[in-house]
C-alpha cells in the first residue's frame, strides 16, 4: 500500500474552504486532522469532531513526549497538531488534510518538506465581502477586519504549491480533487 498525501490547506475566512473539505472528506480515502487544545469545548461542540479536548497538565506531558507536529499557545490556550493519528492513517494509504491558518502552514512547510501544500482563494476581495455580509452573521466592522485580514493572507498564497480559486464550487471541488489525482500520479522515491 503507497503511503498518503499529507495535505495542508488554507484559506481565508469566507472563501469557502470548510464547504470544499466537507465534499472532499465524502471519500474514505481522506482523513480530517482534529486538532488538540485546552480551552473548554463551546456550546455545540464535540470532542473528537471539532478538536481533541485536553487538559492542560495533559498537553504539557504530550509536547514533552515531542507528541506534537506543531503546536502554540494563544489566549491562555494550547493549540496543537497531534503526530500519531496523521501517521497511522498515512501508513494505511489515506491521504491527511491539516486545515491551518497560513502561519501553522509555514511552520508545517519547515518540518514536513514532502507536504502538499493548497491554498484557497477568493475570486476577488469584493467577492469575498458580499460573501462575509451575505452570511450576516457578522457586523460590517467586523467583516473589514476579516478583508483586511485576508489580504494579508492572500499575500502567503506564492508560498503554496497550488492555489484554488472559488468562484464556482463545484469547479473548485473538481480542481482540489484534480491536485490530489496528478499528486497522485507523480513518480515518487
Amino acid at each position: 500500500m503507497e503511503k498518503g498525501l499529507l495535505l495542508v490547506v488554507s484559506a481565508p475566512s469566507g472563501c469557502g474552504k470548510g464547504t470544499i473539505l466537507s465534499r472532499i472528506l465524502k471519500n474514505p480515502k481522506f482523513y480530517y486532522s482534529v486538532s488538540a487544545t485546552t480551552r473548554k469545548p463551546r456550546e455545540g461542540e464535540k470532542d473528537g469532531v471539532n478538536y481533541r479536548f485536553l487538559e492542560k497538565t495533559e498537553f504539557e506531558n504530550l509536547i514533552n513526549q515531542n507528541a506534537f507536529l506543531e503546536h502554540a499557545e494563544y489566549c491562555d490556550n494550547y493549540y496543537g497538531t497531534l503526530k500519531a493519528p496523521i501517521e497511522e492513517n498515512l501508513a494505511q494509504g489515506k491521504h491527511v488534510i491539516l486545515e491551518i491558518e497560513v502561519q501553522g502552514a509555514m511552520q508545517i512547510r519547515k518540518l514536513c518538506p514532502e507536504a502538499k501544500f493548497i491554498f484557497i482563494a477568493p475570486p476577488s476581495l469584493e467577492t469575498l465581502r458580499e460573501r462575509l455580509a451575505h452570511r450576516g452573521t457578522e457586523d460590517a466592522e467586523t467583516i473589514e477586519k476579516r478583508i483586511a485580514q485576508a489580504a494579508t493572507e492572500l499575500n502567503f498564497k506564492n508560498q503554496y504549491d497550488y492555489c484554488i480559486i472559488n468562484e464556482i464550487l463545484e469547479n473548485a471541488v473538481s480542481d482540489f480533487k484534480a491536485v490530489v489525482r496528478a499528486e497522485e500520479l507523480k513518480i515518487r522515491p
